[in-house]
């Protein structure tokens, strides 16, 4: 009895070993919802049997094809296979007739072509719908990508959260040879989340601005000073005007040549009303031609505004701010004269320009008027800068309503964008840092980190 026992035993532990050995040898594929994120993607891991592990060069992807997916293919191949079977019996019978001098206009012969075709097309078809499920289990998997042998896991994305999807992954040595497939027990389908976890970062970033906007506005609002850096365009208006005043010409703001739903527009008309207002109290001469009515219309209403804040609604003259032409070249046609004849002794370039920039800075640069211009534009600020005395250059044109009203809340609005800027600042240089030791070094948790920060945090 004893000597039965531990044959038993030895039996056991021997069939569980083969056992093992057998459940081993395979790749097992596990598959999961990719968390946190709009229900497109899952995530793949992978194991190999150690005796197979130092074998493996690459691992190749699949995953299940859809049924609509396998349809379609299956229809493809039809087309397929019914024009290659027309293309040869056309080739077969035309070499016939050729080898056999018949013309290839025979009326015989075009009707033999068409019937041979109707033939093959029908047998083709026949042939292809008897081993549709054939077809059907050479398409069940798509190839997706290719991972290196020290990989273990891969993110699926594009899917479609409504289908239910089989991966699997097959093993390849360095001939090129399988060693072994698996596939995910289970299917799996992605989850649509609440939250992407991709932008995880840029929510923390965005709570830390809209904290510090708030805060900004706050100790404003308590009369606590905020420090802005100075903008010489801006600081530079009242002069500009004050000069105007003094000559006895006039001062020209130019809105550029966009409607009222871009935003430079509404930027270059919130500095118009600090323009309009500074005009009032030198009693100074304010022009403004618009390109659109709509424009005009604003403009008129801003400028009102601006007289009648100063005390002096009667000074305000309705026909200086008038429409002229929504075609560019014409618009700027009528300035470029209007400049030559006036010889306004402040122009203003406040809004959104396009090629007219160049010949607007250029004419009033000739004429000698002080010239200041405004635009988020980027082909169109070097012009500026080379003819203009002063430049707004992207964002400063943006802050100037802020900087000339000097409202507390937009004060403090433009004081917590600072922080953002600090922000972005730090960023950059972490990863031009990480970029440049890693290009340096070679090292391959660096260049890991660079991509964490490029992917995730700069999504």
């Amino acid at each position: 009895m004893r000597i039965f026992a531990i044959l038993s035993t030895l039996l056991l532990f021997f069939s569980s070993l083969v056992f093992t050995q057998a459940v081993e040898e395979t790749v097992v594929v596990k598959a999961s919802d990719h968390g946190w994120d709009g229900g497109d993607k899952i995530d793949l891991e992978w194991k190999v049997p150690l005796g197979v592990a130092e074998k493996v060069e690459i691992f190749k992807i699949y995953r299940s094809n859809s049924e609509d997916e396998i349809t379609s293919i299956i229809k493809d191949e039809i087309s397929k296979a019914v024009k290659d079977a027309k293309e040869a019996v056309t080739k077969r019978l035309f070499d016939n007739a050729e080898r056999d001098g018949v013309s290839k206009d025979d009326k015989g012969l075009l009707q033999k072509i068409r019937d041979d075709r109707k033939k093959a097309t029908d047998n083709a078809s026949q042939d292809l719908s008897l081993r549709e499920d054939e077809i059907r289990e050479k398409f069940v998997f798509k190839f997706l990508t290719v991972a290196g042998k020290n990989e273990t896991a891969f993110t699926v994305d594009k899917l479609d959260n409504q289908i239910k999807y089989l991966f699997k992954i097959s093993a390849y040595d360095k001939e090129g040879n399988i060693l072994l497939s698996g596939v995910t027990q289970q299917p799996a389908s992605p989850i649509v989340q609440s939250f992407d976890g991709s932008r995880f970062y840029l929510g923390i970033i965005t709570l830390i601005l809209c904290f510090a906007v708030v805060w900004f506005i706050q100790m404003a609002l308590k009369g606590k000073p905020l420090k802005i850096r100075k903008i010489a365009g801006l600081e530079a208006v009242d002069d500009a005007v004050g000069r105007a005043t003094e000559m006895g010409r006039s001062i020209l703001f130019v809105p550029g040549i966009l409607d009222m739903n871009d935003i430079q527009t509404i930027a270059g008309l919130t500095v118009l009303s600090h323009v309009a207002e500074t005009a009032a109290n030198y009693d100074a001469t304010l022009e403004v031609p618009t390109s659109k009515s709509l424009v005009m219309t604003t403009a008129r209403e801003t400028v009102q505004a601006s007289f009648l804040s100063a005390g002096r609604p009667d000074a305000f003259n309705e026909d200086l701010i008038y429409y002229v032409t929504d075609e560019q070249f014409g618009y700027v046609a009528h300035l470029s004269g209007r400049m030559v004849r006036e010889k306004p002794a402040a122009c203003f370039y406040m809004g959104a320009f396009f090629a007219e920039s160049l010949i607007l800075a250029e004419t009033g640069n000739s004429i000698g008027a002080i010239q200041i211009a405004g635009t988020a534009m980027p082909a169109q600020l070097p012009f500026f800068v080379a003819a203009c005395d002063y430049t707004l250059i992207g964002e400063e044109f943006f802050a100037a309503s802020a900087y000339l009203s000097g409202k507390p809340e937009q004060l403090g609005s433009l004081k917590g964008q600072d922080v953002g800027k600090v922000i972005v600042a730090i960023g950059m240089i972490i990863g031009i840092s990480l970029a440049t030791i890693g290009a340096i070094t070679g090292s391959e948790s660096i260049m890991n980190a660079l991509s964490f920060v490029k992917s995730t945090v700069l999504g």
